[in-house]
């Protein structure tokens, strides 16, 4: 039986999916709510096991980030579905980026998203054209062109070293440290990505690819310290 939790700030949505998923004998919806915090915290007083997959809408109403909500969900140890209009390329990149298993437009048939569940809750990878296209879609990620330096520069700071520790584990002057920020933050602003402070930053380097969660070897949520 596939344990399924689902989070959107559409009630009618929930609705919509619940009943679809009672249809299936082998599909079990243990929860149904608006926000992330309130599934982990259902978890918490029900001492209830992580569902297997959480199908979760991209943009919720209570301020949080889909970085953040996706990130949550995979640590706390269930797979995501992302539910959405997918017409945010961004956004669904930062899905991508902060773990999520693919994406199921709320265009779709009711039958796609229980598809989509049953081949995540097995493991498999999602035929995921519609996420492909969106990404690829959004020029503006492969434009900052930065170069291999700048991108060493990036990572550690975004990370959390402060400038002269990344010029003393590059093994170049600090000043050369700061030109290389700089240069990214321009790159950045020139394809409509400003990053103007260090958490701006961390995100762009976290949409491209750049940051591995593991830079510190810490293995803690760069966006929460």
């Amino acid at each position: 039986m596939t344990r399924v939790a689902l989070i959107d700030d559409h009630e009618s949505v929930r609705l919509g999916l619940e009943a679809a998923c009672l249809r299936e004998p082998t599909t079990n919806v243990v929860f149904s709510g608006s926000t992330v915090t309130a599934y982990l915290g259902w978890r918490v007083s029900n001492a209830a096991p992580p569902a297997d997959v959480v199908v979760l809408d991209l943009t919720l109403g209570d301020g949080t980030t889909v970085t953040e909500n996706v990130r949550r969900v995979v640590t706390d140890g269930s797979s995501v579905i992302i539910h959405s209009v997918a017409d945010r390329p961004a956004a669904v990149r930062e899905a991508l980026a902060a773990g999520a298993a693919g994406i199921v437009s709320k265009a779709s048939p009711i039958d796609d998203v229980i598809a989509a569940i049953r081949t995540v809750a097995f493991g498999e990878p999602l035929n995921n054209v519609e996420w492909a296209s969106a990404v690829e879609g959004d020029r503006a990620f492969a434009d900052a062109q930065l170069s291999a330096r700048e991108r060493d520069v990036l990572r550690l700071y975004a990370a959390g070293l402060p400038l002269k520790a990344v010029a003393d584990r590059l093994g170049v002057a600090y000043s050369t440290a700061k030109e290389n920020i700089t240069r990214v933050r321009v790159k950045y602003v020139e394809v409509g990505r400003p990053a103007p402070t260090k958490v701006d930053l961390l995100r762009r380097a976290m949409e491209d690819g750049i940051l591995s969660d593991a830079v510190d070897g810490s293995g803690a949520d760069p966006l929460r310290g």
